[in-house]
C-alpha cells in the first residue's frame, strides 16, 4: 500500500506537532462556514468502537450560554486550586486557561451511549471504548482545525452537571470535551504549560516499553538499534 508523498507526511506532522492548547490570542474574527464544515466533517470521520460514532458536536456563539459556562469555569477553578499549596496554587491562579468568551466559537463534543442501540460490537468487555471513540474524534478535529490555521482551547476545568444544564443535555449524554475554536494570533512554538516550567515533557525514551511494563530496552526479536533510536529522537516534523 502506498504511504502519503513527502509533502503529504511533513504536513500531516507539521499538523501534529504545532498543534497547541489554545487559551489566548483568539483574534475575533469569523470563522468561515466553509472551513468550520471541513474540521467538523474531519471530526465526524474519526474512528469508533463497531461504526457507533457515539458523538454529538453542539456549536455554541450565544454569549449568554457562553457565560454561563464561563462561571463554571471560574468556580471549579476555584474549587480545585484547594488541592494544591502555596506557592504553587498562586501560580496555577496565574494561568490562562481557557478563551470561551474570547473564540467566537464553542464546541462541546459529547457522548451518546445509547447511540446504535444497547449491542456495539467490542464495547462489551471494554465499555469506555465509546468515550474513547469520542476521544479520538476530538483529536481529528484539533489536528483539522490546525490545518486550517485554526486554534482550538480544551477547557477540561467544567462540571459536567453545569454543562448539561447550560445546553439541554439528555439523560444519558455526557460532555466529554468543551472546545474554544478560532483563528489566534500564532501557535506558540512551544505549549504553555510547558514554557512556563510547570512540568517538563518526558523523552519518548520515557514512556516506551518492550513486550511488558517497566521493560525500557529492546531485546531479542526487535530489529537492531531501534532502542537507540528512539532515543536519539529526531526533529519534531520533517
Amino acid at each position: 500500500m502506498e504511504g502519503l508523498s513527502e509533502g503529504e507526511k511533513a504536513g500531516f506532522y507539521k499538523a501534529v506537532f504545532t498543534r497547541r492548547d489554545v487559551r489566548s490570542g483568539f483574534t475575533g474574527s469569523e470563522v468561515g462556514a466553509a472551513a468550520l464544515a471541513r474540521v467538523l466533517r474531519a471530526a465526524h470521520h474519526a474512528p469508533s468502537v463497531g461504526f457507533s460514532q457515539p458523538w454529538n458536536f453542539i456549536l455554541v456563539r450565544d454569549r449568554a450560554t457562553r457565560e454561563r459556562v464561563k462561571r463554571s469555569f471560574e468556580e471549579e477553578r476555584l474549587r480545585s486550586s484547594r488541592l494544591v499549596e502555596e506557592p504553587r496554587r498562586s501560580e496555577y491562579l496565574s494561568f490562562k486557561l481557557e478563551g470561551i468568551l474570547d473564540a467566537p466559537v464553542n464546541v462541546c463534543v459529547t457522548y451518546d451511549p445509547s447511540r446504535s442501540g444497547p449491542f456495539v460490537i467490542g464495547r462489551a468487555s471494554a465499555p469506555e471504548a465509546g468515550a474513547y471513540s469520542v476521544c479520538c474524534a476530538v483529536q481529528n478535529l484539533w489536528l483539522a482545525a490546525r490545518a486550517e490555521g485554526l486554534g482550538v482551547g480544551w477547557v477540561s476545568i467544567l462540571s459536567n452537571e453545569a454543562l448539561a444544564g447550560a445546553l439541554g443535555l439528555p439523560d444519558g449524554v455526557t460532555p466529554v470535551a468543551y472546545l474554544c475554536l478560532g483563528h489566534v494570533e500564532e501557535f506558540a512554538p512551544r505549549p504553555d504549560l510547558e514554557e512556563a516550567g510547570w512540568l517538563p515533557r518526558l523523552g519518548l525514551e520515557d514512556v516506551v516499553y518492550y513486550e511488558r511494563w517497566g521493560r525500557g530496552e529492546a531485546g531479542p526479536g526487535w530489529e537492531s538499534g531501534v532502542g537507540e533510536t528512539i532515543r536519539r529522537g529526531g526533529p519534531d516534523y520533517p
